[in-house]
């Protein structure tokens, strides 16, 4: 059984120095207690299991015990230590496969490339102490978990550094001593604050994809409140812009920056600040609507780099230049763009760049209809980015055969890790296009749920991949959803009218925005209109040789000939066409229905049993008759209504005169208060006043006609309201997406209606 070794586990670790060692253990003429404390700082816990574990593997004659921490942790220098207090006990140590003898020893195995390679069972069982260092914990077996280095064991390991410096090394590396060595290795000995500054200029962000280095960030925010000359502070405010990217709250935050940053570093006439700024702004600032000015600003950062001599901006410009150059829909120019930035890099000798081009070539091999290409493609992104080290290799590869997946028809098991991607990175729309994904696998009805919820958030957003995701619920939303979630997502798109849908560094390019503006303008009724988005698409993607959206465009146009003939010479299933008048949600028909002392619910891939309670029979009332305004009174009674008593007023003339007579007494307090400049009474007496007034009116009626309140309309209203929600409840676990319909569906109150929502079947057959 697996268990796992923490600090507070091993109590009284015995410490690093000779006079510390574990009782009764020798020196045996091997490492000195001084090289264990030069080697091993921060990690007694660590060399107090490996003892004990050796101990035990040389008492027992087998085990296993796997190291577990991410790249730089220590995991190679305890595994040497390790190899070093085997041999001290009498142990012959062996390496990954090397080790095939039998009898007690130590092999250490490293993963990768070695475990996978090795039978870690057998060499256990042949009596080995077997010592695997992993990143990540193994199935079975004694994990020994490695943690960060404090500060204050940072410190010890860079003996001599300020103590601005080591903070500031232990906030980039988290502690983790191999990064933390390396970053410390750039910086001289003797450097101050100055070196931290460029620590947090030039330090590796160790946030991924619209993810945030908390660390990185904490960093330039201390370093942005210190006094600072014009360019490098313009530096540090443009770098903290782009890395509070990831945090969809802060948009406002990142525009001042870079306003403040672009100013500072004009200021100074010096080109390599100035294109360092403007390359920081396109990153920090993505505006959908300000492509043309992407091109522009690109151009800049060219001429400036090469006139400052900064290869590696000039590729950023170059790159900057391919992307807008593909939001414009000018695919020819994007990709000679492209080239360009992959000779600089070939230039410049920088291999990340190389892969970068890699994908990019990817994405147009899909849009032309390339399909083999591009999966061949995106495995040489996959292999060449893991070999150069790219950050992004594993969301690059993903994305472009995800892609493919959804033009082959295989969107459904694309939905559950773009909902993980949506948890992870909440306000960055992934759920919108787990919600296409839906779609696209024929799921319309959860996928319409879908718009109601998103609509909102989509509309009030920003960032790279916006314009990606008000496409993508705009597909959702053209197969059914309602004419005023249609118009919105209508109007959100118009301006970009003859532009290409890119999601960010076009990583992904998914159609022309006239295609989407066409599937809305046909949902809501605006033949004419749809047709000259249609028309301008297909002309955009005949003029692009952009052929799995050219059949996509002419099924949704009406035009299922031409678009099925071009889907089979692509290999690629049938485009669909247009949606019907149900909404894009064919002919599907839901079900509630008696079946014995049971209710059986039949809501397309929802299914369930449940037993009769009150709430089914009133739902079942509501379902047979949607949009018709239902009394409570007549749903428990099953439609038939009752025969109630006359209803009394809510407030009898005895009520009535005793609110009158306070109201008069209180009318009279409040003219003596007025009188004596005695505010805070005349303020108590006033709301009290009020509250009379307000209550009065509640109790009457339309020409001040006392209000009536039948007691058994109400409570109708409160057990029919309890017993339909007991009911959904229920149904939430059973069949959540037509509890999720329901919900949004049913009116409660005085009078029930079921007004059907988005999401639900055509009709119900109850």
């Amino acid at each position: 059984m697996a268990y796992r070794d923490r600090l507070a586990g091993v109590p009284g670790d015995p410490g690093l120095t000779a006079a510390t060692r574990p009782p009764g253990r020798a020196n045996r003429g091997g490492l000195g207690g001084a090289a264990y404390a030069r080697r091993m700082i921060g990690r007694r816990r660590e060399l107090a299991v490996l003892q004990r574990w050796l101990d035990q593997a040389v008492v027992d004659a087998g085990a296993c015990l796997t190291v577990v921490g991410p790249a730089g942790s220590g995991k190679t220098v305890l595994a040497g230590v390790a190899a070093e207090l085997a041999r001290e006990r009498g142990l012959p140590v062996a390496r990954g496969t090397a080790a095939d003898a039998t009898g007690p020893r130590l092999v250490i195995v490293e993963e990768p490339p070695t475990a996978g390679t090795v039978d870690v069972d057998r060499l256990v069982l042949g009596g080995a102490a077997v010592l695997i260092t992993a990143t990540q914990a193994r199935e079975s077996g004694r994990h020994l978990y490695l943690t960060p280095l404090t500060e204050t064991e940072l410190a010890a390991l860079l003996p001599g550094r300020p103590a601005e410096t080591v903070h500031a090394v232990w906030l980039l590396t988290a502690g983790w001593p191999g990064p933390a060595l390396d970053l410390a290795a750039a910086v001289p000995p003797g450097s101050g604050a100055d070196a931290v500054v460029e620590l947090a200029l030039a330090s590796p962000s160790r946030g991924e994809f619209l993810t945030l280095d908390m660390a990185l960030i904490r960093l330039l925010e201390e370093v942005a409140s210190r006094p600072l000359p014009p360019a490098t502070r313009a530096r540090v405010l443009v770098r903290l812009a782009g890395e509070l990217l990831g945090d969809p709250s802060a948009a406002s935050r990142r525009r001042e920056l870079v306003d403040e940053a672009v100013r500072l570093a004009r200021t100074t006439e010096d080109p390599g600040t100035v294109a360092e700024v403007l390359d920081g702004r396109l990153h920090a600032l993505w505006d959908p609507a300000a492509a043309d000015e992407r091109l522009s600003t690109a151009s800049q950062i060219v001429d400036l780099a090469r006139r400052a001599g900064a290869a590696g901006l000039e590729r950023r410009g170059l790159f900057w230049r391919f992307v807008a150059l593909a939001e414009l829909g000018d695919l020819d120019a994007a990709e000679a763009a492209l080239v360009a930035y992959a000779r600089a890099g070939e230039r410049d000798g920088d291999p990340q760049a190389a892969v970068v081009t890699l994908s990019r070539q990817a994405v147009l091999a899909l849009v032309r209809g390339r399909l083999e290409l591009a999966e061949t493609l995106a495995a040489e992104v996959a292999e060449f980015g893991r070999r150069v080290g790219l950050a992004d290799t594993e969301r690059l590869t993903a994305s472009l055969l995800g892609r493919l997946a959804l033009l082959r028809g295989d969107a459904a098991p694309q939905v559950e890790p773009l909902r993980a991607l949506a948890r992870r990175l909440p306000g960055h729309f992934f759920e919108v296009t787990a919600a296409r994904a839906l779609a696209e696998s024929g799921q319309v009805a959860p996928a319409l749920l879908e718009v109601n919820r998103l609509l909102p958030a989509v509309l009030a957003g920003a960032g790279p991949r916006w314009i990606g995701a008000v496409a993508d619920l705009a597909l959702v939303a053209s197969l059914g959803a309602s004419p005023a979630a249609a118009q919105a997502l209508y109007d959100a798109l118009l301006p970009y009218a003859g532009r290409l849908v890119v999601w960010g560094g076009a990583n992904t390019i998914t159609g022309p925005v006239d295609d989407y503006l066409g599937r809305l303008a046909s949902r809501l009724g605006r033949t004419d209109v749809a047709g000259a988005h249609f028309d301008r698409a297909v002309a955009q993607e005949e003029r692009l040789g952009a052929l799995p959206w050219l059949a996509a465009t002419l099924a949704a146009r009406g035009d299922q000939g031409r678009a099925t003939a071009i889907a089979e010479e692509l290999g690629l299933p049938a485009a669909g066409g247009r949606p019907g008048p149900d909404g894009g949600r064919g002919a599907e028909v839901w079900r509630l229905r008696r079946d014995g002392d049971d209710w059986l619910i039949d809501a397309g891939p929802e299914q369930a049993r449940l037993r009769d309670v009150r709430g089914l029979r009133h739902l079942r009332t509501l379902l047979a008759h949607p949009g018709r305004e239902i009394a409570a009174l007549d749903l428990v009674a099953g439609g038939a209504g009752l025969v109630t008593s006359p209803p009394d007023p809510l407030l009898d003339a005895t009520a009535r005169a005793a609110y009158r007579k306070r109201l008069a007494d209180l009318a009279g307090q409040l003219d003596a208060a007025d009188r004596a400049g005695d505010v805070g009474r005349a303020t108590k007496l006033a709301t009290e006043r009020q509250a009379l007034v307000s209550e009065l009116r509640r109790a009457a009626g339309l020409g001040g006609r006392d209000r009536r309140h039948n007691a058994e309309a109400e409570r109708a209203r409160v057990n029919a309201t309890r017993a339909i929600r007991a009911v959904l409840t229920r149904l939430e676990s059973l069949t959540p997406v037509a509890a999720a319909h329901l919900r949004a569906s049913v009116r409660t109150g005085s009078s029930f209606r079921y007004e059907p929502a988005d999401g639900g079947p055509a009709r119900w057959q109850v």
